[in-house]
């Protein structure tokens, strides 16, 4: 029992409570009731602000005698249940605040919010509250789910999750094979393990739960296949301008023109790129590795494998065509104003403003310049797809194609095989995750390693040394889209740390805030009726 009276004339509001003198306090130590006082003493609490102002807990609280002379503490101070926590300076109710907020903001975010909650803790203060706040049991998992994330710069950490609860489980630094196996014999009884196509944590959970079945997740197999579908248009840069519409004339002229003007073209970059294609080629074609002619001449290695991979020059140096403007629906007006003898860009761009053009003055100048050298117009022409462009039109499904692009992709399949090839493996594998049916996978290798393009080969061989978790990841439903969605999360707390957080409190935080949602996310803050 307390006795309260409340003091709310100051900037602090003041709560004074006594405990009632004759009512017997348990020892902490025994649990042995006792009444022999051996001296009072006041107690200062804080609590949760009240009105806008920080409250002040004075509490004159008792320490007795033990009455049990087995008990090994002599005397204790009595506790209120509620009220007080053995060497505590806060109520339960506002150390609950501080981890709470501790947990979701982190350390300067967590001590701002509190001085907006008349609470003033430094941000070390707020850290190490919530370090100290105890991790859930960890609850070894029947579906695992595995993944790495970026830590900071090269290094890389590992990420687990309970794929049925949907909550992580832990983490740590590095991406080994023998911490993932550690980890998987000190908590038997993973039945199912979910991962990317990762020689590691393939490795790692073979040797630390042999009996786990591995799924390999569609997400990876697809994105991996995209890949390589991109690569396999990067090497057949010469076929995707025939996805143009040519009414006058064909691709192959229009590429033999851009080749043309790129070579008549005496420019810098001509020169460059022509310099670099001979070099390049002078060692690739001697079988000098991409790897080792990189290093031979000072390059990247992507971009040796782009020069290797082009059959001319002209591949790596083509004139694009000029984007579309905003200049472009006055253009005809611009011609006209031209023929009537209107030479200046100046009055020419005055004019168009009146007409609603919202551009500016250089575009219009620059627009004229043609007509100055006698030139007609530089009117805008269609783009030749990307290798990036032509990849996504072959992965995409066809019913999610708009006409144009359609029309599009239709003319370079019947102008490339190769790409004709792949889209239609691609649309096997594709049928294959759709249908969740693995049977046809061995003929779908074996056609990807018939095909004669290095990428898809590569596809394959990789694919069929790991076929059985590949096959699993087709047919079952478990996959690491849990995983994917846990690391963004944690980039988002690693984030709103100034990425300065240690493992040990990102680990802390990734465990306590996925808790915190799942206990209050769901909950309708409404009072109940």
């Amino acid at each position: 029992m307390l006795v309260v009276s409340i003091d709310v004339s100051g900037l602090v509001v003041v709560v004074s409570a006594h405990t009632r003198s004759r009512s017997p306090a348990r020892c902490t130590g025994c649990g042995t009731l006792s009444e022999w006082v051996h001296s009072p003493y006041i107690r200062h609490l804080g609590d949760v602000a009240l009105g806008g102002r920080p409250v002040r807990i004075d509490l004159n609280v008792r320490r007795l005698y033990c009455e049990n002379s087995a008990c090994p503490k002599v005397t204790f101070a009595e506790q209120v249940p509620g009220l007080t926590v053995r060497y505590q300076r806060r109520t339960p109710l506002l150390q609950n605040l501080v981890e709470s907020v501790g947990v979701v903001l982190a350390g300067r975010g967590g001590a701002r919010m509190l001085r907006i909650l008349n609470v003033g803790l430094s941000r070390c203060t707020v850290l190490a509250q919530l370090m100290r706040v105890p991790l859930p049991p960890l609850v070894t998992p029947r579906v695992l789910g595995v993944d790495d994330f970026a830590l900071y710069g090269d290094t890389y950490g590992t990420l687990l999750v309970d794929a049925d609860t949907r909550l992580p489980l832990t983490l740590w630094e590095g991406r080994d094979a023998e911490q993932l196996s550690r980890w998987l014999r000190e908590h038997p009884g993973v039945e199912i393990a979910c991962r990317d196509g990762s020689l590691t944590y393939r490795q790692g959970i073979a040797d630390g739960a042999p009996d786990a079945v591995q799924v390999s997740d569609r997400f990876h197999l697809w994105q991996g296949l995209s890949r390589r579908v991109q690569e396999v248009a990067a090497a057949r840069r010469g076929c995707l301008p025939e996805a143009l519409p040519a009414p006058h004339v064909t691709g192959a002229e229009l590429a033999d023109t851009a080749a043309t003007e790129s070579e008549s073209a005496d420019t810098p970059a001509s020169r460059h790129a022509r310099r670099l294609f001979e070099s390049v080629h002078a060692l690739t074609d001697v079988g000098r590795s991409y790897s080792s002619a990189a290093r031979e001449l000072g390059l990247d290695r992507r971009t040796v494998r782009k020069y290797a991979r082009a059959r001319t020059w002209h591949e790596v140096v083509r004139r694009p065509p000029r984007r579309p403007s905003t200049l472009d629906p006055y253009l005809d007006y611009l011609q006209q104003c031209w023929d009537e003898g209107e030479h200046s860009a100046k009055i020419l761009h005055q004019e168009l403003l009146a007409k609603g053009y919202l551009g500016h003055y250089q575009r219009v100048k620059m627009a004229v310049a043609p007509l100055r050298r006698g030139l007609p117009l530089d009117e805008p022409r269609e783009r030749p797809p990307s290798p990036r462009e032509a990849a996504r039109w072959i992965i995409t499904a066809p019913d999610r194609h708009g006409p144009h692009t359609t029309d599009r992709l239709r003319r370079l399949l019947e102008h490339c095989p190769e790409l004709r090839e792949t889209h239609e493996l691609v649309r096997q594998f594709a049928d294959m995750l759709h249908d969740r049916d693995a049977a046809p996978l061995p003929r779908w290798l074996d056609a990807l390693q018939a095909s004669g393009l290095a990428p898809l080969a590569g596809v394959a061989t990789a694919l069929r040394e790991d076929q059985h978790a590949v096959a699993q990841g087709i047919t079952t439903p478990y996959n690491s889209g849990v995983n994917e969605g846990r690391i963004t999360d944690l980039k988002l707390q690693k984030r709103i740390m100034a990425g300065r957080a240690g493992v040990p409190l990102l680990r802390h935080r990734v465990i306590l805030i996925a808790h915190i949602r799942r206990r209050y996310g769901d909950t309708p803050l409404t009072a109940s009726r």
